[in-house]
């Protein structure tokens, strides 16, 4: 987004699809104008969510668009990993009524959002306060409805980002605990279970029964109960998910060589400052012979509103 010109954006995941205009602004971040949250669940497709979204806005709406989605942005077919929609990326223009559409992975979205925010759009979590580094790979990792991951990597003044479907490696048990959350859901799935399984909002159901809770009537009331730490099996539950959150987090600064980690996603914004917990920063940090490296490594939080859609307008 290099000019004045107005951009449709489009943030895709699998529970809500947010669309928004972009405008260029003299320094910074663009400016967002008419956000718009649509339920993946209301429209069997993406041209029908689009639809709704044209339709609260004032014409003329902007002819090119980039759209981040959560999957894989390559192919000659697009299928969602966590909704039902496909997208055909030669015929996408056409079916929306645009001139180009420009389609990105997700996570390299909040990654760019990432390269541009300011000191004041990051909070640390722990480790140094330095910041992010001026080069090398930041991970960026973020719990929602998936587990998205991306690495920024700058250099010279320049950064580059690099998508990734790191939330599909497989989930490392630690303990008894995780021993048997493992053989449940396991069970359930009739073999490998990822760490996005459990490290994200749908997971959170199977670690609440693992630590004595009851089934909860749906996810977000449930979230609402963990949230508000009013019982041991809410206050157990949410300490669980901190800590596998912080083991992957901490997996994954190894895996990429990283010399910070922004944790991002809904949930990660959701959680706030209980990232801070000890469970979280203890289990990023016991990495065996590499503790004492993983104490060097900046783990921050990202405060940026809608940085799927900011980091769709600036990719």
């Amino acid at each position: 987004m290099t000019d004045a010109v107005p951009l449709l954006v489009a943030d895709i995941g699998g529970t809500h699809a947010r669309f928004a205009i972009a405008t260029p602004q003299p320094e910074g971040l663009p400016a967002l104008a008419h956000i718009t949250t649509i339920p993946t669940a209301d429209h069997p497709s993406l041209a029908g969510a689009y639809a709704a979204f044209a339709a609260g806005v004032p014409a003329p709406l902007p002819r090119n668009a980039v759209l981040a989605v959560a999957c894989p942005a390559e192919g000659e077919v697009l299928q969602f990993t966590n909704n039902p929609w496909s997208i055909h990326p030669a015929a996408l223009a056409a079916e929306l009524g645009l001139d180009s559409v420009r389609l990105i992975n997700d996570f390299e979205a909040v990654a760019h959002a990432v390269a541009h925010a300011g000191p004041g759009d990051l909070a640390p979590i722990c480790g140094p306060r330095s910041g992010l580094p001026t080069r090398g790979v930041t991970s960026i990792i973020g719990p929602g409805t998936g587990l998205g991951v991306a690495m920024l990597v700058r250099e010279g003044g320049l950064h580059a980002v690099v998508p990734t479907e790191a939330g599909h490696i497989g989930f490392a048990a630690v303990d008894g605990i995780e021993d048997l959350l493992l053989t449940a859901v396991r069970r359930g799935l009739h073999g490998r279970v990822s760490a996005e399984r459990l490290v994200s909002g749908p997971g959170l159901a199977a670690i609440h029964l693992a630590m004595g809770g009851a089934p909860a009537e749906n996810q977000k009331a449930l979230w609402a109960e963990v949230l508000a730490q009013e019982s041991s099996e809410a206050r157990g539950t949410l300490e669980r998910f901190l800590a596998m959150l912080g083991g992957f987090a901490g997996d994954i600064a190894l895996a990429q060589g990283a010399r910070a980690v922004v944790i991002a996603g809904g949930l990660g914004a959701r959680i706030g400052e209980r990232l801070a917990h000890p469970a979280f920063v203890e289990r990023f940090r016991d990495k065996g012979r590499f503790r004492e490296h993983m104490h060097g490594i900046s783990v921050l939080r990202l405060l940026l509103d809608e940085p799927g859609l900011l980091g769709a307008a600036v990719a």
